[in-house]
Protein backbone atom coordinates (compact mmCIF):
# COMPACT_ATOMS: atom_id res chain seq x y z
CA UNK A 1 0.00 0.00 0.00
CA UNK A 2 1.09 3.18 -1.09
CA UNK A 3 -0.49 4.94 1.94
CA UNK A 4 -1.42 4.57 5.39
CA UNK A 5 -4.79 3.26 5.34
CA UNK A 6 -7.24 3.41 7.96
CA UNK A 7 -9.25 0.40 9.40
CA UNK A 8 -11.96 0.35 11.93
CA UNK A 9 -12.99 -2.57 14.00
CA UNK A 10 -16.13 -2.65 15.45
CA UNK A 11 -16.04 -4.88 18.70
CA UNK A 12 -13.43 -5.16 21.31
CA UNK A 13 -13.59 -9.13 21.86
CA UNK A 14 -11.03 -11.82 21.18
CA UNK A 15 -12.15 -11.34 17.36
CA UNK A 16 -11.97 -7.87 17.25
CA UNK A 17 -8.76 -7.42 18.78
CA UNK A 18 -6.93 -9.85 16.89
CA UNK A 19 -8.23 -8.52 13.79
CA UNK A 20 -6.73 -4.85 15.38
CA UNK A 21 -3.15 -6.12 15.90
CA UNK A 22 -2.50 -8.10 12.72
CA UNK A 23 -3.69 -4.94 11.34
CA UNK A 24 -1.65 -2.71 12.95
CA UNK A 25 1.27 -5.34 12.15
CA UNK A 26 0.80 -4.77 8.61
CA UNK A 27 1.37 -1.06 8.96
CA UNK A 28 -2.31 -0.36 8.71
CA UNK A 29 -4.05 2.51 10.98
CA UNK A 30 -6.54 0.97 13.43
CA UNK A 31 -9.61 2.42 15.47
CA UNK A 32 -11.50 0.08 17.44
CA UNK A 33 -14.97 0.71 19.17
CA UNK A 34 -16.80 -0.83 21.64
CA UNK A 35 -20.34 -0.14 23.13
CA UNK A 36 -19.24 -0.63 26.35
CA UNK A 37 -17.30 1.15 28.97
CA UNK A 38 -14.56 -1.57 29.10
CA UNK A 39 -13.33 -3.92 26.05
CA UNK A 40 -13.28 -7.85 26.18
CA UNK A 41 -15.85 -8.76 28.96
CA UNK A 42 -16.88 -11.66 27.68
CA UNK A 43 -13.52 -12.77 27.18
CA UNK A 44 -12.71 -11.97 31.16
CA UNK A 45 -16.08 -13.36 32.44
CA UNK A 46 -14.94 -16.60 30.62
CA UNK A 47 -11.79 -16.68 31.70
CA UNK A 48 -12.75 -16.54 35.83
CA UNK A 49 -13.07 -20.01 36.04
CA UNK A 50 -9.78 -20.38 34.26
CA UNK A 51 -9.19 -19.42 30.89
CA UNK A 52 -9.12 -21.86 28.19
CA UNK A 53 -6.81 -20.77 25.34
CA UNK A 54 -7.61 -24.07 23.55
CA UNK A 55 -7.29 -27.48 22.81
CA UNK A 56 -4.20 -29.84 22.02
CA UNK A 57 -6.69 -32.06 20.04
CA UNK A 58 -5.20 -33.36 16.88
CA UNK A 59 -6.66 -31.46 14.16
CA UNK A 60 -8.74 -34.05 12.09
CA UNK A 61 -11.05 -34.45 15.49
CA UNK A 62 -10.71 -30.28 15.89
CA UNK A 63 -12.37 -29.87 13.35
CA UNK A 64 -14.95 -32.27 14.13
CA UNK A 65 -15.99 -30.25 16.66
CA UNK A 66 -17.40 -27.48 14.93
CA UNK A 67 -20.06 -29.58 12.71
CA UNK A 68 -21.37 -28.21 9.69
CA UNK A 69 -18.71 -25.26 9.76
CA UNK A 70 -16.00 -27.84 10.27
CA UNK A 71 -14.85 -27.26 6.53
CA UNK A 72 -14.79 -23.61 7.10
CA UNK A 73 -13.51 -23.57 10.31
CA UNK A 74 -10.38 -26.06 8.65
CA UNK A 75 -9.45 -23.10 6.43
CA UNK A 76 -9.01 -20.81 9.71
CA UNK A 77 -7.04 -22.92 11.80
CA UNK A 78 -4.73 -23.27 8.98
CA UNK A 79 -3.78 -19.25 8.95
CA UNK A 80 -4.08 -19.30 12.54
CA UNK A 81 -3.76 -22.84 14.77
CA UNK A 82 -4.09 -24.08 17.99
CA UNK A 83 -0.07 -23.87 17.96
CA UNK A 84 0.08 -20.26 16.66
CA UNK A 85 -2.42 -19.18 19.74
CA UNK A 86 -0.10 -21.05 22.24
CA UNK A 87 2.72 -19.06 20.83
CA UNK A 88 1.15 -15.83 20.38
CA UNK A 89 -0.01 -16.04 24.25
CA UNK A 90 3.75 -17.16 25.44
CA UNK A 91 4.87 -14.16 23.24
CA UNK A 92 2.65 -11.47 25.37
CA UNK A 93 4.72 -13.15 28.49
CA UNK A 94 1.52 -15.77 29.35
CA UNK A 95 3.62 -19.08 29.88
CA UNK A 96 1.23 -22.06 28.71
CA UNK A 97 0.16 -25.61 30.00
CA UNK A 98 -1.69 -28.31 28.98
CA UNK A 99 -4.57 -30.04 31.19
CA UNK A 100 -4.84 -34.03 31.67
CA UNK A 101 -8.05 -33.28 29.61
CA UNK A 102 -5.74 -31.73 26.96
CA UNK A 103 -7.72 -28.23 27.34
CA UNK A 104 -4.74 -25.72 27.16
CA UNK A 105 -4.55 -22.85 29.80
CA UNK A 106 -2.70 -19.87 30.81
CA UNK A 107 -0.36 -20.70 33.98
CA UNK A 108 -1.99 -17.99 35.22
CA UNK A 109 -4.99 -19.02 34.83
CA UNK A 110 -6.85 -16.02 34.46
CA UNK A 111 -7.57 -13.76 31.47
CA UNK A 112 -6.83 -10.75 32.85
CA UNK A 113 -3.34 -10.37 32.71
CA UNK A 114 -3.34 -11.94 29.37
CA UNK A 115 -5.63 -9.26 28.46
CA UNK A 116 -3.18 -6.64 30.23
CA UNK A 117 -0.57 -7.61 28.23
CA UNK A 118 -2.71 -7.43 24.98
CA UNK A 119 -4.04 -3.85 25.51
CA UNK A 120 0.10 -2.98 26.26
CA UNK A 121 1.03 -4.46 23.13
CA UNK A 122 -1.94 -2.81 20.86
CA UNK A 123 -1.50 0.72 22.41
CA UNK A 124 2.47 0.12 21.41
CA UNK A 125 1.19 -0.58 17.92
CA UNK A 126 -0.83 2.65 17.53
CA UNK A 127 -4.25 0.91 17.84
CA UNK A 128 -7.07 3.40 19.06
CA UNK A 129 -9.52 2.05 21.35
CA UNK A 130 -12.74 3.95 21.65
CA UNK A 131 -14.79 2.65 24.56
CA UNK A 132 -18.71 3.85 24.73
CA UNK A 133 -18.71 3.68 21.05
CA UNK A 134 -21.76 2.09 19.64
CA UNK A 135 -22.49 1.91 15.55
CA UNK A 136 -25.82 2.95 15.16
CA UNK A 137 -25.72 3.01 11.04
CA UNK A 138 -24.61 3.89 7.85
CA UNK A 139 -25.05 7.29 6.05
CA UNK A 140 -24.38 8.03 2.63
CA UNK A 141 -21.30 5.25 2.91
CA UNK A 142 -20.15 6.62 6.46
CA UNK A 143 -20.28 4.83 9.36
CA UNK A 144 -21.85 6.11 12.34
CA UNK A 145 -21.63 6.03 16.13
CA UNK A 146 -23.37 7.04 18.87
CA UNK A 147 -20.80 8.39 21.71
CA UNK A 148 -21.23 10.33 25.00
CA UNK A 149 -20.13 13.11 23.66
CA UNK A 150 -22.57 12.79 20.59
CA UNK A 151 -23.14 11.80 17.23
CA UNK A 152 -19.73 10.56 15.44
CA UNK A 153 -19.59 9.87 11.61
CA UNK A 154 -16.01 8.11 10.27
CA UNK A 155 -15.29 6.77 6.71
CA UNK A 156 -12.66 4.54 6.82
CA UNK A 157 -10.95 2.73 4.19
CA UNK A 158 -12.26 -0.70 5.44
CA UNK A 159 -14.33 -2.54 8.48
CA UNK A 160 -14.08 -5.49 10.46
CA UNK A 161 -17.20 -6.35 12.30
CA UNK A 162 -16.46 -8.18 15.43
CA UNK A 163 -19.67 -7.67 17.42
CA UNK A 164 -20.27 -11.06 18.70
CA UNK A 165 -22.80 -13.19 18.62
CA UNK A 166 -26.24 -13.00 21.21
CA UNK A 167 -25.44 -14.89 24.09
CA UNK A 168 -24.65 -13.23 27.76
CA UNK A 169 -26.52 -9.79 26.31
CA UNK A 170 -25.60 -7.99 29.07
CA UNK A 171 -21.57 -8.48 28.02
CA UNK A 172 -22.28 -6.20 25.23
CA UNK A 173 -23.46 -9.21 22.52
CA UNK A 174 -26.28 -8.74 22.07
CA UNK A 175 -27.01 -9.49 18.26
CA UNK A 176 -28.94 -6.18 17.55
CA UNK A 177 -26.83 -5.44 14.73
CA UNK A 178 -28.47 -8.58 12.87
CA UNK A 179 -30.77 -6.29 11.21
CA UNK A 180 -28.17 -3.19 10.34
CA UNK A 181 -26.73 -5.22 7.27
CA UNK A 182 -27.47 -4.57 4.16
CA UNK A 183 -28.63 -7.20 1.87
CA UNK A 184 -26.69 -9.68 3.90
CA UNK A 185 -28.45 -13.01 5.24
CA UNK A 186 -28.25 -14.18 8.67
CA UNK A 187 -29.47 -17.46 10.45
CA UNK A 188 -31.68 -17.04 13.65
CA UNK A 189 -29.70 -16.95 16.95
CA UNK A 190 -30.34 -19.65 18.64
CA UNK A 191 -28.46 -20.71 21.92
CA UNK A 192 -25.45 -23.20 22.08
CA UNK A 193 -23.10 -23.88 25.34
CA UNK A 194 -26.43 -24.16 27.25
CA UNK A 195 -28.07 -25.84 30.45
CA UNK A 196 -31.31 -27.82 29.62
CA UNK A 197 -34.95 -28.24 31.03
CA UNK A 198 -35.41 -31.37 33.65
CA UNK A 199 -39.44 -31.51 35.47
CA UNK A 200 -37.10 -32.66 38.69
CA UNK A 201 -39.48 -32.85 41.77
CA UNK A 202 -39.20 -30.36 44.14
CA UNK A 203 -37.90 -32.23 47.07
CA UNK A 204 -34.87 -33.69 44.45
CA UNK A 205 -34.74 -29.87 43.22
CA UNK A 206 -34.51 -28.27 46.72
CA UNK A 207 -32.09 -30.84 47.83
CA UNK A 208 -29.82 -31.33 44.93
CA UNK A 209 -29.55 -28.18 42.93
CA UNK A 210 -25.89 -27.55 42.99
CA UNK A 211 -24.32 -30.82 43.14
CA UNK A 212 -22.22 -31.85 40.40
CA UNK A 213 -22.35 -35.00 39.01
CA UNK A 214 -18.59 -36.51 38.40
CA UNK A 215 -17.75 -38.63 36.80
CA UNK A 216 -19.89 -39.25 34.32
CA UNK A 217 -20.88 -40.40 30.49
CA UNK A 218 -23.39 -39.01 28.72
CA UNK A 219 -24.95 -40.25 25.35
CA UNK A 220 -27.16 -38.45 23.07
CA UNK A 221 -27.74 -40.07 19.31
CA UNK A 222 -24.48 -41.52 18.48
CA UNK A 223 -22.45 -39.18 20.48
CA UNK A 224 -21.31 -39.88 23.75
CA UNK A 225 -18.65 -37.36 26.04
CA UNK A 226 -17.17 -37.94 29.28
CA UNK A 227 -16.81 -35.36 31.81
CA UNK A 228 -18.78 -33.47 34.32
CA UNK A 229 -22.42 -32.09 34.91
CA UNK A 230 -24.06 -29.47 37.23
CA UNK A 231 -27.61 -30.48 38.91
CA UNK A 232 -29.71 -27.05 38.52
CA UNK A 233 -33.40 -26.11 40.07
CA UNK A 234 -33.96 -25.79 36.14
CA UNK A 235 -32.55 -29.10 35.04
CA UNK A 236 -29.08 -29.81 34.11
CA UNK A 237 -25.95 -28.21 32.83
CA UNK A 238 -21.97 -28.18 32.76
CA UNK A 239 -19.41 -29.04 30.33
CA UNK A 240 -20.61 -33.03 29.07
CA UNK A 241 -23.94 -31.21 28.30
CA UNK A 242 -22.39 -28.47 26.69
CA UNK A 243 -20.56 -30.89 24.45
CA UNK A 244 -24.21 -32.49 23.17
CA UNK A 245 -26.18 -29.02 23.32
CA UNK A 246 -26.40 -28.48 19.75
CA UNK A 247 -27.55 -32.07 19.37
CA UNK A 248 -30.18 -31.87 22.24
CA UNK A 249 -31.06 -28.47 21.02
CA UNK A 250 -32.20 -29.52 17.33
CA UNK A 251 -34.16 -32.72 18.81
CA UNK A 252 -36.25 -30.34 21.40
CA UNK A 253 -36.86 -28.03 18.94
CA UNK A 254 -37.96 -30.42 16.58
CA UNK A 255 -39.50 -33.23 19.00
CA UNK A 256 -40.32 -31.43 21.91
CA UNK A 257 -38.11 -33.07 24.36
CA UNK A 258 -34.74 -35.12 23.94
CA UNK A 259 -34.04 -38.00 26.31
CA UNK A 260 -29.92 -38.07 27.70
CA UNK A 261 -28.46 -41.32 28.68
CA UNK A 262 -26.63 -40.77 32.09
CA UNK A 263 -23.69 -43.38 32.59
CA UNK A 264 -23.38 -42.66 36.28
CA UNK A 265 -20.60 -45.30 36.50
CA UNK A 266 -18.69 -44.93 33.54
CA UNK A 267 -15.21 -46.33 34.83
CA UNK A 268 -16.65 -49.53 35.44
CA UNK A 269 -18.35 -52.09 32.79
CA UNK A 270 -22.02 -53.61 33.57
CA UNK A 271 -20.42 -56.49 34.87
CA UNK A 272 -17.67 -55.11 37.04
CA UNK A 273 -20.51 -52.70 38.38
CA UNK A 274 -23.21 -56.03 38.93
CA UNK A 275 -20.18 -57.96 40.78
CA UNK A 276 -19.81 -54.92 43.41
CA UNK A 277 -24.11 -54.90 43.61
CA UNK A 278 -23.96 -58.66 44.59
CA UNK A 279 -22.28 -58.41 47.88
CA UNK A 280 -25.03 -58.50 50.50
CA UNK A 281 -26.58 -55.19 52.01
CA UNK A 282 -26.73 -56.41 55.55
CA UNK A 283 -27.93 -53.54 57.38
CA UNK A 284 -27.35 -50.81 55.41
CA UNK A 285 -29.83 -48.18 53.41
CA UNK A 286 -30.41 -48.60 49.99
CA UNK A 287 -28.67 -45.12 49.60
CA UNK A 288 -25.73 -46.12 51.60
CA UNK A 289 -25.21 -49.21 49.89
CA UNK A 290 -25.53 -47.69 46.53
CA UNK A 291 -23.32 -45.33 48.40
CA UNK A 292 -20.48 -47.72 49.36
CA UNK A 293 -20.70 -50.95 46.98
CA UNK A 294 -21.91 -48.46 43.76
CA UNK A 295 -19.45 -46.34 44.63
CA UNK A 296 -22.12 -43.62 43.50
CA UNK A 297 -22.06 -39.90 45.24
CA UNK A 298 -25.19 -38.64 47.05
CA UNK A 299 -26.55 -36.69 44.30
CA UNK A 300 -26.34 -39.68 41.80
CA UNK A 301 -28.46 -42.03 44.02
CA UNK A 302 -30.42 -38.90 44.07
CA UNK A 303 -31.02 -38.52 40.36
CA UNK A 304 -30.98 -42.60 40.11
CA UNK A 305 -33.88 -42.92 42.44
CA UNK A 306 -35.62 -39.68 40.53
CA UNK A 307 -36.01 -41.96 38.00
CA UNK A 308 -40.45 -43.05 37.95
CA UNK A 309 -40.68 -46.50 39.14
CA UNK A 310 -38.69 -48.99 41.50
CA UNK A 311 -35.31 -49.69 41.71
CA UNK A 312 -34.83 -52.94 39.48
CA UNK A 313 -34.01 -56.28 41.56
CA UNK A 314 -30.97 -57.62 41.09
CA UNK A 315 -27.74 -57.02 40.50
CA UNK A 316 -27.44 -56.59 37.09
CA UNK A 317 -30.55 -55.36 35.77
CA UNK A 318 -29.30 -52.46 38.83
CA UNK A 319 -26.41 -52.03 37.09
CA UNK A 320 -27.53 -51.83 33.71
CA UNK A 321 -29.80 -49.07 35.01
CA UNK A 322 -27.01 -46.79 36.87
CA UNK A 323 -25.18 -47.54 33.78
CA UNK A 324 -27.65 -45.86 31.23
CA UNK A 325 -30.37 -43.39 33.57
CA UNK A 326 -32.78 -41.85 31.21
CA UNK A 327 -32.83 -38.08 31.57
CA UNK A 328 -36.04 -36.38 29.73
CA UNK A 329 -34.92 -32.69 28.94
CA UNK A 330 -38.26 -30.48 28.09
CA UNK A 331 -36.89 -27.58 27.16
CA UNK A 332 -33.73 -25.24 26.37
CA UNK A 333 -32.41 -22.22 28.90
CA UNK A 334 -32.26 -18.96 26.59
CA UNK A 335 -29.24 -17.31 25.12
CA UNK A 336 -29.55 -14.93 28.02
CA UNK A 337 -28.12 -17.96 30.22
CA UNK A 338 -25.82 -19.56 27.14
CA UNK A 339 -21.95 -19.16 26.78
CA UNK A 340 -22.41 -18.82 23.42
CA UNK A 341 -24.81 -19.22 20.34
CA UNK A 342 -25.08 -20.04 17.05
CA UNK A 343 -26.84 -18.38 14.18
CA UNK A 344 -25.46 -15.22 12.79
CA UNK A 345 -23.85 -14.28 9.42
CA UNK A 346 -24.20 -16.94 6.81
CA UNK A 347 -21.27 -18.33 5.96
CA UNK A 348 -21.74 -18.40 2.18
CA UNK A 349 -22.26 -14.31 2.15
CA UNK A 350 -17.94 -14.18 2.81
CA UNK A 351 -15.21 -14.92 0.60
CA UNK A 352 -12.39 -16.50 1.51
CA UNK A 353 -11.07 -14.01 3.30
CA UNK A 354 -14.60 -13.17 5.06
CA UNK A 355 -15.37 -10.05 3.51
CA UNK A 356 -19.10 -9.53 3.25
CA UNK A 357 -19.86 -10.38 -0.38
CA UNK A 358 -22.78 -7.87 -0.56
CA UNK A 359 -20.69 -5.05 1.76
CA UNK A 360 -17.33 -4.92 -0.33
CA UNK A 361 -14.55 -3.19 2.24
CA UNK A 362 -16.56 -4.57 5.18
CA UNK A 363 -15.61 -8.00 6.92
CA UNK A 364 -16.39 -9.94 9.55
CA UNK A 365 -15.43 -12.18 12.27
CA UNK A 366 -16.38 -14.15 15.36
CA UNK A 367 -19.31 -15.23 16.99
CA UNK A 368 -21.03 -13.03 14.16
CA UNK A 369 -20.60 -15.57 12.47
CA UNK A 370 -22.99 -19.00 11.77
CA UNK A 371 -21.02 -21.68 13.43
CA UNK A 372 -21.11 -23.58 16.98
CA UNK A 373 -18.50 -25.21 18.90
CA UNK A 374 -18.37 -26.91 22.22
CA UNK A 375 -16.40 -25.10 25.02
CA UNK A 376 -12.59 -26.44 25.72
CA UNK A 377 -10.57 -23.97 23.62
CA UNK A 378 -12.64 -24.72 20.81
CA UNK A 379 -14.66 -21.24 20.86
CA UNK A 380 -11.68 -19.22 21.57
CA UNK A 381 -9.59 -20.76 19.08
CA UNK A 382 -11.90 -20.05 16.15
CA UNK A 383 -13.00 -16.44 16.93
CA UNK A 384 -9.42 -15.21 17.16
CA UNK A 385 -8.30 -17.38 13.71
CA UNK A 386 -11.41 -15.58 11.96
CA UNK A 387 -9.95 -11.91 13.21
CA UNK A 388 -6.38 -13.03 11.93
CA UNK A 389 -7.91 -14.48 9.15
CA UNK A 390 -10.65 -10.87 8.52
CA UNK A 391 -7.71 -9.11 8.93
CA UNK A 392 -5.25 -10.54 6.52
CA UNK A 393 -8.69 -10.37 4.00
CA UNK A 394 -8.50 -6.70 4.33
CA UNK A 395 -4.91 -6.37 4.14
CA UNK A 396 -5.33 -7.77 0.41
CA UNK A 397 -7.71 -5.79 -0.20
CA UNK A 398 -6.37 -2.57 0.53
CA UNK A 399 -3.69 -3.54 -1.22
CA UNK A 400 -5.61 -4.72 -4.53
CA UNK A 401 -7.70 -1.70 -4.88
Amino acid sequence: MSEMKTVHVIGAGPAGLMAAERLAQAGVKVVVHEAMPSVARKFLMAGRGGLNLTHSEAMEGFVGRYGAAGGTVAGWLERFSPTHLIGWAEGLGQATFTGSSGRVFPRAMKASPLLRAWLARLDGLGVEVRTRSRWVGRRDGAWVFGTPGGESVEQPDAVVLAMGGASWPRLGSDGAWAGMLEGVETAPFRPSNVGFDVAWSAVFAERFAGQPLKPVAMTHGDQTVRGEAMLTRYGIEGGAVYALSAGLRDAIERDGTAVLTVDLRPDLSVEGLAGRLAKPRGKDSVTNWLRKAGGLSASAVGLLREIPGELPPGADKLAKRIKAVRLTLTGVQGLARAISSAGGVKLDQLDDGLMLTAMPGVFAAGEMLDWEAPTGGYLLQASMASGAVAADGVVRWLAGR
